[in-house]
């Protein structure tokens, strides 16, 4: 048994199904996450300021970026906006999709973007934005159309390959590149959120190793192969629960049932 199917095996013999479920098995993990999923494409983001945010709601004596302190401060929001529907178990929608997007970008959209562009947190882009080398991105007024096929590709699928479905669903999403700002970090919740209601661990894809992840993705862009994605979610998912797992020890932290990632 590979490292990653013993994560998976004792991601369900946990059997988070409660609110109160995810916040015991996610306690480290959910500031990593943050932490990572904002540094990725914000270099002004600290593990610091982060942590400050989750642990205590506020920064004292914060001087750095303004957007900066916003988005991570939407990202605890968003946990929170999702813990519930993680526990029901809601499908993939489209206005679940908006409502991620609004809550991660809230305060965050540039002068431009706002007052210029009439582009809001929670819609999609209304004009031709492109990502990645390969400048890809549905066009405005395609991108709606393009989700709602993507959703319905995914959940047929999802059930016998969780975690295939899911580097497709993330891969295409960022394909699309839907919104105006903050497709990425969108794209990694969706990606999270995907697997844990379908009962498979969630992971962290750490700012260190963003040269692969995006290597993986234009990898996608370029061949629609989906193979070196979903063995760098693989490897991404077995470092995410042995990091967490140390800071937990780090801190005095119980282990919480995190030993076996001690790999």
């Amino acid at each position: 048994m590979s490292q990653y199917d013993v994560a998976v095996q004792q991601w369900q013999e946990w059997n988070v199904k409660t609110t109160e479920d995810l916040d015991l098995r996610l306690d480290s993990f959910r500031i990593l996450f943050a932490f990572n999923s904002g540094k990725i494409e914000n270099p002004d983001v600290t593990y610091h300021d982060t942590r400050e945010i989750f642990e205590n709601g506020k920064v004292v004596g914060y001087t750095g970026s303004t957007r900066a302190l916003f988005e991570q401060q939407n990202q605890k929001t968003c946990y929170e906006f999702l813990r519930e529907k993680i526990a029901a178990r809601e499908p993939l929608s489209i206005p679940l999709i908006l409502d991620i997007h609004r809550v991660l970008t809230e305060g965050t959209y540039d002068e431009r973007q706002y007052v210029v562009n009439s582009e809001r947190p929670g819609e999609f882009k209304k004009h031709d934005y492109v990502t990645g080398v390969n400048e890809v991105g549905s066009q405005p007024d395609e991108v709606e159309g393009d989700l709602t096929e993507l959703i319905e590709e995914v959940n047929s699928i999802g059930a016998q390959a969780p975690l295939k479905a899911g580097a497709y669903l993330h891969a295409r999403f960022e394909n699309i590149h839907p919104f105006a700002d903050g497709n990425g970090r969108v794209g990694r919740t969706l990606l999270n959120y995907w697997l844990m209601i379908n009962d498979y661990p969630p992971m962290i894809i750490y700012d260190e190793d963003k040269s692969i992840y995006y290597a993986a993705l234009q990898k996608y862009d370029e061949q629609e192969t989906l193979d070196d994605l979903v063995t760098f979610f693989e490897a991404q998912t077995v470092k995410t629960w042995e990091r967490s797992m140390e800071l937990s020890q780090d801190e005095g932290h119980e282990r919480k049932g995190l030993g076996f990632f001690m790999l």
